[in-house]
Order: structure tokens, then C-alpha cells, then sequence
């Protein structure tokens, strides 16, 4: 298409071709009219509201739908199957808090992708696939092969009679999955602008180090929070195969990732 054809992009497009200046006897100009038309903000453009409100509201419709599904599963015949759900409401945590804190404390980087949704690449959603797909088939298929009789202690006074719900690994899960989450959230709030989710390769204007906070006491928190929070989902569905999986390639990943920084 030529450069100076109009498009669906260009602002204002010409319903009629205008003609060229014809004067009426009384100096009235009858060229035809044009037509501006309204601007539709694109449902992907970086900071549309319309589509920042698209994805809030489904994180928050599947994490809903998620607990929902998760305490069915629990209350009513106690399918295992609720720790996939958990697993979905905890991604859907996750997803939310990334555009929350960073719009709360990093306005100029609050755009779509601060939902960090399709910015992890195609190896981040296939691993989480393959953790669900793998909590499924150990529900269905082969359930007592992770370990998951060693109670901590006999009060589950909510339901005692629905199976091992507070299990060591159990906890375990849920406690390194909530201090992953808090580290992660807490280091990007206290960093402020100074947080990126990408790697810079410029020092930007106005960039501080931040060494005081948590940053006195983890130099990536970040990177700490999500290594501990997708280890916890891992035990917390009880996926032998993905928790190994996760282990060795978050601790790969990170530690690339840092030694590049630091050539």
C-alpha cells in the first residue's frame, strides 16, 4: 500500500472526495463535507484502559472461579483435583500483583505487560501447562505416588474426615508459596521506579541502586520470591516431575540472568 494512502490505522479517513474550491455566488464553499472518525483505542496498545480492565477482570473471574472450584472439590467428595485449582488461583495472584504493585509504585511501566501475561516467553506456559497437566494425571492415574500422609498434626477441625489436607508438604507448599509471593511483591513496591522486568542495558535517567530494605538482605528478591513461590505450587499440586523440572530451571534461568548482569 502506498505510504500516503489512507489505512485503518490513520485517524481521520474521507467518506467523499472533496471537489475542487467552488464558490456559490455568495461566497458559500459547497465542497463535501469529511468526516472525522472517533479514535477506538486499540485493545493492545500498550496503556489501553480498555484492555489493562480486560485482563484485571479475568485474573479476578479465574481466581473466583478457581477458590470456588478448589473448596468444591474439598467440602463435597474431597477430589484432589483441588490443587490444580489452587494452582490456577495462585498464577491468577501472581498476574494481578504484577500490574498492581508496578502501577502503584512504577506508574510509568504500568502497561499491559506488566501483567507479565505473554512477556515470559513460550517456555513459561508450557511449564505451567505441564504442571497441571501432571496434577490431573497424578489425580486420576496414580495418586499415592507423592508422599502425602505425614501430618503435622491431627487438627483438621475443618474437615477431619477428608483426607490428609494438612500435610508437612502441604504446609511447606503453601508457606514457601506466600513467602515467594511476599518477597517478590515487597522488593518491586520498595524498588519503586527503579524496578524493571526487563533486563536494562542503559542506565535510564533518575535510576538509583536500592541497597537498603529488603535489598539489604537479598540483592534480587525478585528473582528469590519467584523461585520459592513456583517450587511451593509444585508442592502444593504434589508434582514430582515438575517440581524437579522447576527446581533445576528457575535456578538455570536466574543464575544466567544475574551473571549477565554482571559480566
Amino acid at each position: 500500500m502506498d505510504s500516503n494512502s489512507p489505512s485503518s490505522g490513520d485517524e481521520t479517513a474521507f467518506y467523499h472526495q472533496p471537489s475542487p474550491n467552488t464558490l456559490s455566488e455568495h461566497g458559500h464553499d459547497h465542497r463535501p463535507e469529511t468526516h472525522t472518525k472517533p479514535r477506538l483505542t486499540a485493545i493492545d496498545s500498550k496503556r489501553s484502559p480498555s484492555a489493562i480492565s480486560l485482563r484485571a477482570f479475568v485474573l479476578g473471574f479465574t481466581l473466583g472461579v478457581s477458590l470456588f472450584l478448589a473448596f468444591q472439590a474439598i467440602g463435597a467428595h474431597y477430589d484432589p483435583l483441588w490443587r490444580a485449582w489452587i494452582f490456577l488461583a495462585a498464577l491468577a495472584v501472581f498476574h494481578f500483583l504484577e500490574f498492581y504493585i508496578t502501577a502503584r509504585h512504577n506508574p510509568p511501566a504500568a502497561t499491559v505487560s506488566a501483567f507479565l501475561l505473554s512477556q515470559n516467553g513460550y517456555a513459561y506456559n508450557v511449564a505451567h501447562t505441564l504442571a497441571f497437566v501432571e496434577c490431573v494425571l497424578r489425580t486420576y492415574i496414580a495418586p499415592h505416588y507423592f508422599p502425602n500422609q505425614l501430618y503435622l498434626q491431627p487438627i483438621d477441625a475443618l474437615m477431619p474426615s477428608k483426607g490428609p489436607i494438612r500435610s508437612i508438604w502441604l504446609t511447606l507448599g503453601f508457606a514457601m508459596l506466600a513467602l515467594g509471593q511476599g518477597t517478590r511483591s515487597f522488593g518491586m513496591a520498595h524498588a519503586g521506579t527503579n524496578f524493571n522486568h526487563l533486563v536494562q542495558s542503559r542506565k535510564k535517567a533518575g535510576h538509583v541502586l536500592v541497597t537498603d530494605g529488603i535489598y539489604a538482605w537479598l540483592r534480587h528478591p525478585s528473582y528469590f520470591g519467584f523461585f520459592w513461590w513456583g517450587l511451593g505450587t509444585q508442592l502444593i499440586m504434589g508434582n514430582v516431575g515438575c517440581l524437579a523440572g522447576y527446581a533445576v530451571v528457575l535456578w538455570r534461568f536466574f543464575k544466567l540472568r544475574i551473571e549477565s548482569m554482571y559480566p
